[in-house]
């Protein structure tokens, strides 16, 4: 074992010392009127990004719901979640990540004579729309997971993801987890900073388990590409990308779709100003930036446009 993975293990031992110990304070939803148990922010108010740890051979959650975004990881060996969408359990074994979303229903369990060691990213809510919402923008279904609760109060959905041991993910994480017991100076900013590499990491995990599910079409791979890169994309990027010459590119997205690459282009981008501006808090100065305008002022004409409404009346609604 290297010195790096013995600080690891060290920081993981001190986690779960602490587990117990945190503020668990689950109360009754003082907002949907519900009789579900909410668990506040596990940590100090200050942090906005915090790890935690459990290790043992039993543990039986409540079921409740939290105010925060969490992943979840199977570090070693094997657990159940509680899911409410779902009303039964899901089995995360040894490599696998539970994400889940705020106010979602969900509780661990585990009984049995072999150990298992669950390691959890924390990040509060306003802290997450501020620092992560850009990169996960690219991904519209990944973008919808994030921001449904926003909306829906009781989304109850989760993604679980297989992470292979050779995924960068682990180093990361325990770099988070020797970072986070130590304590340092400029520790919620490094913290955060290598959250974002972790969810970037997820992000392309999440999309390499979907392809292998069901491998897209030719349509659903162009129509793909288009959403994942709208803040950027030219025809001549993507025609590079394809290995085709951008007019023959542009005839095949009329012939599979009736619509031209900048037609293709407008639906993604205003698909996800809508997004943005029906959950979030966010400028229209700050939406144009993520959706790839240059100023606020050539978004707010091409949403009037599209919709035939402008941005404040939708962020209103």
């Amino acid at each position: 074992m290297t010195k790096d993975e013995k600080a690891a293990e060290a920081a993981l031992a001190e986690l779960s010392r602490r587990f117990p110990t945190l503020r668990w304070d689950f109360r009754p939803d003082p907002v949907g009127g519900r009789t579900e148990l909410i668990s506040q922010w596990l940590g100090d108010p200050e942090e906005e990004v915090m790890l935690c740890a459990f290790t043992g051979d039993h543990i039986d959650e409540r079921f409740h719901r939290q105010d925060f975004f969490f992943i979840n990881f199977a570090y070693h060996g094997t657990y159940e979640a509680l899911s409410a969408r779902y009303s039964n359990r899901v089995t995360l074994e040894e490599g696998d990540c539970y994400i889940g979303q705020p106010y979602s229903g969900y509780a661990m369990k585990k009984s049995g004579p072999d150990p298992v060691s669950i390691v959890g990213i924390l990040i509060q809510k306003e802290a997450f729309l501020r620092e992560y919402l850009a990169p996960i923008s690219e991904d519209p279904v990944l973008l919808r997971f994030f921001l449904e609760p926003m909306k829906n109060r009781y989304a109850d959905e989760f993604i679980k993801l297989s992470l292979p041991r050779c995924s960068p993910i682990w180093n990361l994480l325990r770099i988070m987890m020797t970072e986070y017991v130590g304590g340092n100076l400029c520790s919620q900013k490094i913290l955060k900073s290598l959250t974002l590499t972790i969810l970037l990491y997820i992000i392309r995990s999440y999309h390499e388990e979907q392809e292998k599910a069901v491998k897209p079409t030719l349509t659903e791979s162009l129509l793909q590409y288009i959403a994942l890169h709208s803040d950027s994309l030219t025809l001549q990027s993507m025609a590079d990308h394809f290995g085709y010459h951008p007019v023959y590119l542009s005839r095949l997205l009329v012939k599979l779709t009736e619509k031209t690459f900048s037609e293709l282009l407008l639906d993604s981008r205003m698909r996800k100003a809508k997004l943005f501006l029906e959950n979030t808090p966010l400028s229209n100065e700050k939406i144009a930036e993520l959706l790839g305008y240059k100023n606020a002022s050539n978004f707010y004409r091409a949403y009037k446009s599209y919709y035939g409404t402008t941005p404040r009346v939708t962020k209103a609604a």
